[in-house]
């Protein structure tokens, strides 16, 4: 990153901290490493936040394909989901509140669907919509 302009999707050196803790270090094994973690993350941001296929990263970001199977391989780990757990608890500690939730909310929702959506198609009674209903667990929303 010392050598190319910041895209807005970079992260802070602040987020850095936070995040460098619970992204794995590169393997001991590995013979070429070109690029550090934190670049590898602006990767992988650079791509969620824009919305561009992983094939059209700029140049000056790692190699489409390493980041790319970065973010697949850390996936598969569960890697994101403890990244966003840890976050989660460190927005609720922030706020005042206790880290785990001790209240939720269930909702559902139905949606209409096309014809060719195949077998989830369903019939909702109530709102009388042929369509997919999806359930939702929420935590319960801030006092701010």
């Amino acid at each position: 990153m010392e050598d190319r302009k910041a895209y807005p999707s970079d992260l802070t050196d602040a987020e850095w901290e936070i995040l460098e803790p619970l992204i794995p270090a590169i393997s001991e094994e590995a013979v070429n490493v070109k690029y550090t973690r934190r670049e590898i993350v602006n990767g992988i941001l650079y791509v969620l936040r824009s919305g561009c296929p992983w094939r059209l990263m700029p140049h000056d970001l790692p190699a489409w394909g390493t980041v790319h199977d970065y973010f697949r391989q850390w996936q598969k780990q569960g890697i994101w989901d403890q990244v966003l757990e840890a976050l989660h608890k460190q927005k609720r500690k922030k706020q005042g509140r206790d880290q785990e939730p001790s209240a939720a909310v269930i909702d559902s929702q139905s949606i209409k669907t096309s014809a060719v959506r195949g077998p989830e198609k369903g019939f909702d009674m109530s709102k009388r919509i042929w369509g997919r209903k999806r359930n939702l667990l929420v935590d319960t929303p801030s006092a701010t």
